[in-house]
């Protein structure tokens, strides 16, 4: 591995680090050898097999190289691994002889509504020459696709992605080896608006980057005799339209296949009429130049639908299709019907009653215009009545089970309608699976909801808003990273959030920020930027990328962005006062300078019964939650402080976070230890971030399990305290509780959205809310998976030894489950931890990766320690502790 990518092409880094599992067995690594392309280092002692720096000579730009690793443990000396490979890309800006260009619009039709345009050159090869490599480095301003004579150049979708577009701007390397040849050859792209500069947010802003599409592409020939042929955008680069007359990320996208040009990226197209010169943008640089740490977005999966329904009758009768699951991408058609034949797709997530798709819960609101938006996901096609055309909209995505087909005179079958899974290709390494069939399926919708709203950022949901809100990926990052390999794409995220963060240290809402600095001076911008919990993934995110990975970096490069949001929020708290508490309060207490009672706050978004909107008020005090925050992030980024030898700032934050602590227990605790504000929220939170004193903790623990009882046995958590609920009940003796919450079957619960057919997570626990609104695909709730993974299953990380080099096991079955299993390849291998209670006995297998070590702890209070390898444990179930919470 390369950077946390496998084979990576077009780095934008020339010494990048390396890493590798261990043999099998082998429980330390005295030292490694690398060789790479005839080169070989030697012996080098050391332990570190993770994030390994590139030992080897200097590599430029566009360079390939092909490595191998051999080591030496405890275990012996090891034979060379197989080879792998990376390649860098233009490293530099001074490697670039193309130029920016822009396609000749004219008149720009409204955001939503323009057609993708089509841009292309032609080129020369000798003719007696033989390709021996050949890359393509290409960007936009906007989304683009590449075709080199009529063929589509790699699998990237949606490129070049999302990012902070004024700070950082992803180019991608493809490989045109088998693409291009002798002689004449043409190289083409489509261009539409994508992030850059169609509709973005619940708000549908637009142009919020720039009111101009543009492309920079190069293309680098290398030839067997030595020779070099460089070419890319310029003055003979020409643009047209083509048969994509709107496309848009949210609205969706129509096609006329009436006005598609055959062969436009062919060299014989030549001059036609309607192609007219591109234009130069001389204002356009290459600082913001880069390459993404994470995998791209690729189209991954294929759905065949699980019925195709025709509703209503004659001219009104329309099909709808159902593909069984909830995802985020597009669908293929294969039957477009006669020439001219109009077919509108309208793609949801629910039916009306009627039996059509309906869109009334994903309505967004403009709170600034006080008007309804459109949800769009509306994409359309015109056949030019060809009967192998197909139509398959690749310049927008969707969130959606169903698909309405309007306009359709026969009946469509299941086998005229694909369902395309489209998100960022990223690679599994977690899996659960256990006795009960609905915890299975719950845990299948949140891996769903994830992969749905991992589009090159992480997104709240795929389709009213597409927002990658800082707050949910706050909360769902240590599920994620346990699911699937996240580091580059965490990296790429925190990248932006960095570029994004405001001068004062506040972080966005959502990062990328389309708003960007035109929102500092915007009241109600400011006001409702900084919110606890939101801001606070600056700090919570790179710890949890740090606790997986083991990656320094995360720290390194984050700390000052880090810092800044700290020192917002303290000093945010030390100058303002809420106006109730000065009210009832004249001379505040001297604990309030570290108490943070004033600003906006999201606070426990989507509660049960909650009305959303009172959070929207200038009066809110959520002093209990920001203050809570405060204290975290000050003691994480104190631990952090030191990890790097920073120790001034290490004692500086302790100390914050030490003072932040008292003042939430003076404002909070009453002298008889009773906390408020009384809810199972504020009580979850004191818990999980150690705000109550050790004395303190079990009658608190008992109190939430009272308001757990009062409640029905039902949860009242929204989107933060929600993911700690179930550990904070089982780790605290009330392990009983945490089950029935857990296989809860009435709402509130996360079974009760099984039982209703979620294939993703919902926002709200009912689905719609009592206003109507809601996705039924966010993946913030579905932080509970991990419950099952560190507590149903045991297996735990340690923070204290981060990427699983020293681990906990310690399974505690309940709630009538016979067997549970959690499996994860982590940085050195794969952990396992699988058990099984049968005629009275517990049975739990534990297979530690090499490097590492396991403490095992059985629910009878056994205690093991483990090396590399598998090994097997048993106790009595009449054996187990009555109270596991010491485990």
């Amino acid at each position: 591995m390369v950077e946390h990518l496998v084979a990576p092409l077009g780095l934008a880094v020339a010494a990048p680090r390396l890493s590798w599992w261990l043999p099998a067995g082998a429980a330390r690594q005295e030292a490694f050898a690398v060789r790479a392309d005839g080169w070989e280092s030697g012996r080098i002692e050391g332990e570190r097999h993770i994030g390994v720096p590139w030992p080897g000579p200097g590599v430029g730009s566009g360079e390939s190289v092909t490595w191998q690793v051999k080591v030496w443990t405890d275990a012996g000396e090891s034979d060379w691994s197989d080879t792998s490979t990376w390649e860098t890309g233009l490293l530099h800006p001074s490697d670039w002889s193309a130029s920016w260009i822009s396609p000749a619009e004219g008149e720009v039709a409204p955001a939503g509504e323009r057609p993708a345009q089509l841009l292309r050159a032609t080129f020369d090869l000798p003719a007696e020459a033989t390709v021996a490599r050949a890359r393509a480095y290409a960007t936009a301003h906007g989304l683009y696709e590449l075709f080199v004579n009529n063929r589509r150049a790699g699998d990237i979708e949606l490129a070049p992605g999302s990012t902070a577009y004024r700070a950082n701007l992803d180019v991608q390397t493809y490989d045109l080896t088998d693409l291009v040849g002798p002689g004449p050859n043409a190289v083409g792209a489509v261009l539409s608006d994508g992030w850059f500069r169609g509709k973005n947010g619940f708000t549908r802003e637009h142009d919020c980057f720039g009111s101009q599409v543009a492309l920079l592409v190069q293309v680098v020939v290398e030839l067997d005799d030595g020779g070099r042929v460089v070419v890319g955008t310029g003055p003979d680069w020409r643009s047209s339209t083509g048969e994509i007359v709107r496309a848009d990320l949210i609205d969706g996208e129509a096609a006329d296949l009436r006005l598609r040009q055959d062969g436009w990226s062919t060299p014989g197209f030549g001059d036609r009429d309607g192609w007219r010169p591109c234009a130069a943008r001389d204002d356009l640089g290459f600082a913001t130049l880069t390459s993404s740490p994470a995998p791209p977005v690729r189209r991954t999966e294929e759905l065949r639908p699980l019925s195709v329904t025709r509703v209503g009758d004659g001219a009104g009768a329309v099909d709808v299709v159902d593909l069984g699951q909830n995802i985020n991408g597009w669908v293929r058609l294969s039957s477009l019907g006669p020439a001219g034949a109009t077919t509108t797709l309208t793609h949801g997530e629910m039916l009306d009653e009627a039996g059509r798709v309906t869109l009334d819960h994903l309505v967004p609101f403009d709170f600034m215009k006080q008007e309804a938006l459109s949800p769009g996901q509306v994409d359309q096609v015109v056949s030019r009545g060809e009967p192998t055309d197909t139509f398959e909209p690749r310049h927008t995505t969707h969130g959606f089970q169903y698909v309405q087909v309007d306009g359709h005179e026969a009946p469509l079958t299941a086998d005229d309608v694909t369902g395309v899974v489209v998100h960022t290709d990223l690679v599994r390494t977690g899996w659960f699976s256990c006795s009960d069939d609905r915890l299975e399926r719950l845990h299948e919708a949140a891996i769903w909801s994830f992969r749905d709203n991992a589009c090159d950022v992480p997104t709240d949901c795929p389709q009213r808003e597409r927002a990658p809100w800082t707050g949910d990926w706050q909360i769902f990052a240590p599920t994620a990273a346990f699911l699937y390999d996240v580091a580059g794409f965490s990296a790429k995220w925190l990248r932006d959030l960095r570029a994004d963060q405001w001068p004062d240290g506040r972080v966005p809402n959502f990062t990328p920020d389309p708003a960007g600095p035109a929102a500092y001076d915007h009241d109600l911008a400011r006001f409702m930027t900084g919110s606890s919990g939101w801001g606070d993934a600056a700090v919570l995110v790179p710890w949890e990328m740090w606790v997986e990975y083991g990656d320094e970096r995360f720290l390194t490069e984050q700390f000052d962005s880090m810092a800044a949001w700290v020192d917002f929020a303290a000093t945010t708290a030390a100058n303002d006062r809420h106006p109730t508490r000065a009210a009832s309060r004249p001379e505040p207490a001297d604990h309030e300078t570290y108490l943070w009672d004033t600003g906006f706050h999201w606070g426990e978004w989507c509660e049960p019964d909650s009305d959303p909107t009172t959070v929207f008020t200038r009066e809110a005090d959520l002093a209990d939650v920001a203050t809570a925050y405060l204290h975290l992030s000050a003691r994480r980024l104190g631990q952090i402080a030191g990890l790097l030898g920073r120790y001034k700032e290490a004692e500086r934050y302790r100390e914050l976070a030490d003072r932040s602590l008292a003042a939430w227990r003076a404002e909070f605790i009453a002298d008889d230890g009773r906390i408020a504000p009384d809810t199972q929220p504020n009580l979850v939170r004191a818990l999980a971030f150690d705000l109550v004193p050790d004395d303190l903790r079990a009658a608190t623990a008992d109190r939430l399990a009272e308001l757990v009882h009062a409640a029905g046995d039902h949860l009242t958590t929204g989107f933060l305290a929600t993911p700690y609920l179930l550990p904070v009940l089982a780790d605290h003796g009330h392990l009983d509780l945490a089950y029935r919450l857990l296989f809860q079957d009435t709402p509130p619960s996360w079974l009760a959205m099984v039982d209703r057919g979620a294939t993703t997570i919902w926002e709200h626990w009912e689905g719609v809310d009592a206003q109507g609104d809601g996705s039924l695909n966010h993946y913030s709730k579905g932080a509970v998976v991990t419950f099952l993974h560190r507590h149903v299953a045991g297996l735990r990380p340690d923070p204290d030894h981060p990427a699983y080099e020293r681990f906990t096991v310690a399974p505690l079955p309940g709630g009538g489950l016979t067997h549970a299993e959690a499996v994860h390849d982590s940085r050195r291998g794969r952990a396992r931890s699988a058990w099984r209670i049968e005629t009275g006995r517990f049975d739990l297998d534990v297979e530690v990766p090499p490097g590492a070590f396991a403490d095992v702890v059985l629910p009878d209070g056994q205690r093991h320690e483990q090396g590399p390898g598998t090994a097997g444990y048993s106790c009595a179930v009449g054996e187990f502790l009555p109270d596991r919470a010491a485990i």
